[in-house]
């Protein structure tokens, strides 16, 4: 072994902390840890300045704004907009690709105005267009869209409110296609078009035969929800010819599922796809735009694998597998190459946003202090005091054995009222210490030699750190789809962590925890992080959670939004930055309305039974009215706790 790692076995570097937490894999440049062991971001990677996250949160705690704070790096945004865009543009370049990228932003995956306008003013230069699955969001795109070059993709099942929506946009001279998932719309989108007098833009999305892959997979194949068979797509040919609309079928689509892992399924889907764009073309269709839907992936946890919460290939690769696999089967065909449109949410928005919370306060299973021997201890204590006593690494199995005995015994007496609850509180501890020490022989054993039975104690001794937010409405896809996000204390990485753990919510459900946390080889059970340090607040970040954790959150124990800072780089300040806007989370009182709990009937009832008790004598007028006065402003704090 080399002197520097014998010197970092020693001492602990905030390299060694970008290790352990594999921030340099999922990190991508723009998440660091400075010199003095805080997380940074470089929303504009090597071209632009870093930013403390403590730092900001600092800032937001002087404008009133308390953890848990979801930070936006709107900078960010734009970043990944244009990275997307110029690995289309150059790839089209590179092969020489006739016809255009358009992309469109899916506002499914974060549907808040400010982050949909960032984008599209990130992507005006490209023509970044829209994607709309739902007669809501057709309403807002067609608000916020203003670049009637862009494309507004109209996904998912429709009744005629919508589609008129749409024909409004057609009327207004904006590219809006709707997209048929079933025969039955075609003919509904040619009625109105008729109906409204105007030329409608059609697509068309195939089912192909090429399954997806990820926890996704089922989104793609001949089972999917959405999307045509071969006969219904010529079907619906015949529909649009009858109806002399054929020139009106301007798209074709397919999509495969979100966050696809692996690069050879899509280029099988896109090869399938293509193959139906070139036949379409020969008979006649004069389609134009050809959508490879969603999919590309998040590298949540570095490994750079076929994992569902990785991805092994870059935006670039992915960007020139379909043009080259597009072009490959229109030349092959003798067709012309359609305008690539594709719809990319994951990969725009995933990053720029940060969910601090705090941790404060932790659920051990071993002591803080080791237990007082008596004089006199029961003959169960003395077994583990003995085993305590003999306990090396060329004995851990059998001592596992023996202290596991102990403790069903324990139970067992207890049960049959022969253990009283001192004795009985004793071995606990007791068990859990000795445990706790063979867990730390097993970790100097060669791997290989160290007992599975030991080993797997890790997970068992961690401490539950609590943390103060909610699983349910911050991270939903955690709880709901074992999805992983990386996990990492924004401060104090300049300090060797001390403590396998794992995270608790304050709701009231035992779901409400993070016990999956990200690995390069599988999926680790506990969390590394550093012992709580009194009154000191601790906070962690969780990252890439931009994408669907705003809008999929549940109200569960009626804990609302959390507080949000939107972030944006500026020279000019001396830190580099400015929080342009804050938005309070959400209070007491409108979680309540959202449930029928009326403010004002709230208060009502309460001051009824306030007038109650002071007729009772169970309370004086003066008390009563100062009990109701700190009723009612509580109504009007964050539903989280505050410290």
């Amino acid at each position: 072994m080399s002197s520097t790692h014998e010197h970092r076995r020693d001492e602990w570097t905030t390299d060694d902390a970008k290790d352990q937490y594999l921030i340099n894999r999922w990190g991508r440049g723009y998440f660091d840890v400075s010199p003095e062991g805080n997380i940074t971001v470089a929303p504009l990677q090597e071209r632009g300045r870093k930013i403390s996250i403590i730092d900001v949160l600092e800032a937001a705690r002087e404008q009133g704004l308390r953890a848990p704070l979801l930070i936006r790096f709107q900078d960010l945004l734009h970043h990944r907009v244009r990275a997307l865009n110029e690995a289309f543009n150059k790839a089209i370049a590179d092969v020489k690709y006739r016809g255009n990228y358009r992309g469109v932003f899916p506002i499914k995956v974060n549907q808040l105005k400010e982050v949909v306008e960032e984008i599209l003013e990130a992507g005006k230069t490209y023509h970044y267009g829209l994607e709309v699955g739902s007669k809501p969001e057709i309403f807002a795109g067609l608000s916020v869209h203003t670049d009637n070059e862009s494309l507004i993709i109209c996904n998912g099942y429709k009744d005629e409110n919508y589609v008129r929506c749409a024909m409004i946009g057609r009327k207004l001279g904006k590219k809006v296609i709707l997209v048929a998932e079933k025969l039955s719309e075609v003919r509904m989108i040619v009625r109105v078009a008729k109906e409204m007098n105007v030329e409608p833009m059609i697509g068309l999305r195939v089912r192909l035969m090429t399954e997806g892959a990820g926890k996704w997979a089922e989104s793609g194949g001949e089972h999917a929800k959405f999307g045509l068979s071969t006969a219904e797509v010529l079907a619906a040919c015949g529909i649009m010819s009858q109806a002399g609309m054929s020139s009106a079928f301007k798209l074709l689509h397919f999509h495969i599922g979100s966050q696809v892992p692996d690069i050879l399924v899509i280029k099988r889907a896109v090869r399938e796809a293509a193959r139906h764009y070139a036949k379409l073309r020969k008979m006649g269709q004069r389609i134009e735009y050809m959508d490879v839907g969603g999919g590309l992936a998040i590298d949540y946890d570095g490994s750079r694998s076929t994992f569902h919460s990785s991805m092994n290939y870059s935006v670039e690769e992915y960007a020139r597998d379909i043009v080259h696999n597009i072009a490959d089967i229109c030349d092959d065909e003798k067709v012309p190459h359609p305008h690539i449109v594709s719809e990319s949410g994951r990969a725009i928005v995933a990053h720029h946003s940060v969910l601090v919370v705090q941790a404060f306060g932790s659920i051990e299973k071993t002591p803080v202090t080791p237990i007082d021997i008596q004089a006199e201890e029961h003959k169960l204590i003395q077994t583990l005091l003995e085993t305590r006593e003999n306990l090396t690494t060329t004995n851990l199995t059998e001592s596992w054995h023996d202290i596991l005995q102990v403790k069903e015994e324990s139970q067992k007496m207890f049960e049959l009222g022969l253990l009283n609850l001192d004795v009985k509180a004793r071995v606990e501890v007791l068990f859990w210490e000795i445990a706790e020490r063979m867990q730390t022989l097993a970790a100097s054993l060669d791997p290989e030699e160290a007992p599975e039975d030991v080993v797997q104690l890790r997970s068992k001794l961690a401490d539950q750190y609590i943390c103060n937010f909610s699983v349910f409405q911050s991270l939903l896809d955690h709880w709901a789809l074992g999805s992983l996000f990386p996990i990492v204390p924004i401060h104090r990485l300049n300090e060797r962590p001390a403590s396998e753990s794992t995270l608790v919510d304050i709701t009231c459900d035992s779901e409400g925890k993070v016990s999956k946390f990200i690995d390069l080889s599988d999926v680790k059970e506990t969390l590394p992080l550093h012992v709580l340090q009194g009154e000191q607040p601790y906070y962690l970040g969780i990252f890439l959670t931009g994408a669907y954790q705003d809008i999929m959150g549940d109200i569960h124990n009626l804990f609302g939004r959390v507080n949000e800072v939107h972030v944006f780089l500026d020279d000019d300040e001396d830190c580099g930055y400015y929080i342009e806007e804050t938005i309070a989370g959400n209070q007491i009182r409108e979680v309540l309305g959202m449930t029928q709990y009326d403010t004002q009937g709230l208060i009502s009832k309460v001051k009824a039974q306030v007038d109650g008790a002071i007729k009772q004598d169970l309370l004086k007028p003066t008390e009563g009215m100062r009990l109701l006065a700190d009723y009612e402003r509580g109504l009007k704090d964050q539903t989280y706790l505050s410290f």
